[in-house]
């Protein structure tokens, strides 16, 4: 069986895109969380990874001897290995664009993710009307969820991006819980995507399992500390 070690399910964004995959896609795997305890290297956080992960983060996935890390390396694998699952879309152009919108998530919307953290238990409306009052790149960085979002839906048809569940909606999971938690204004398209990702087993499996967690770390929520 495989094994995929995360961290806290409730502000580990990148270890959540490789989790609901495999979860939504009916994957077996062992789930092994390693708990955010502070990134210093003498951390236990870093100290548990040292050997397992060349790059000391998470999510890492092993499968006997073969370790890959990186969410876009763990899908593609998890997808050549269970083709079955049909992870990517069939349709060559579609599966392209799938594969364009993935990389474009993993490497760009910087703004968004650094002005507001993911926490998917907390309701932070008050925060979020701030940010989004203050800070240009979080709305620019809607702007183009919401058109990305749109041109995908209308070339595939729906309901999720690229029709059925793919690895897309795993990668975009991550932010549409950062938009529920921070309440950020979307159009009305943009906002029912939102609401189709949350209701997906998978996803709802992960909410369920952080909001469980009641592990409060302050370095994780400065935005808590200080209103």
């Amino acid at each position: 069986m495989i094994k995929l070690t995360i961290g806290n399910k409730n502000y580990s964004s990148w270890s959540m895109r490789p989790w609901v995959l495999l979860k939504q896609a009916g994957i077996e795997f062992e789930e092994v969380l390693v708990r955010f305890d502070g990134f210093g290297p003498q951390s236990q956080f870093k100290t548990t990874l040292r050997g397992l992960s060349p790059t000391g983060k998470v999510p890492v996935l092993q499968n006997g001897d073969l370790l890959v890390w990186d969410t876009l390396a763990i899908a593609e694998y998890v997808a050549e290995r269970y083709p079955e699952c049909e992870l990517w879309p069939h349709d060559a152009a579609l599966r392209a664009r799938a594969r364009s919108v993935c990389a474009e998530m993993h490497s760009g919307f910087n703004a968004l993710r650094s002005a507001c953290p993911m926490n998917v238990e907390a309701r932070l409306p008050d925060t979020g009307a701030l940010i989004w009052r203050d800070n240009a790149g979080v709305r620019s960085d809607v702007a183009r969820l919401a058109a990305l979002w749109r041109d995908a839906l209308q070339a595939s048809g729906g309901p999720l991006l690229f029709g059925n569940f793919s690895v897309a909606d795993a990668y975009f999971a991550p932010v549409c819980s950062r938009l529920v938690t921070y309440a950020l204004p979307l159009p009305d398209d943009a906002a029912a995507y939102v609401q189709r990702v949350a209701a997906l087993p998978g996803v709802r499996a992960w909410t369920e399992s952080a909001c469980a967690e009641h592990d409060f770390l302050d370095f994780e929520e400065p935005y808590r500390l200080h209103p």
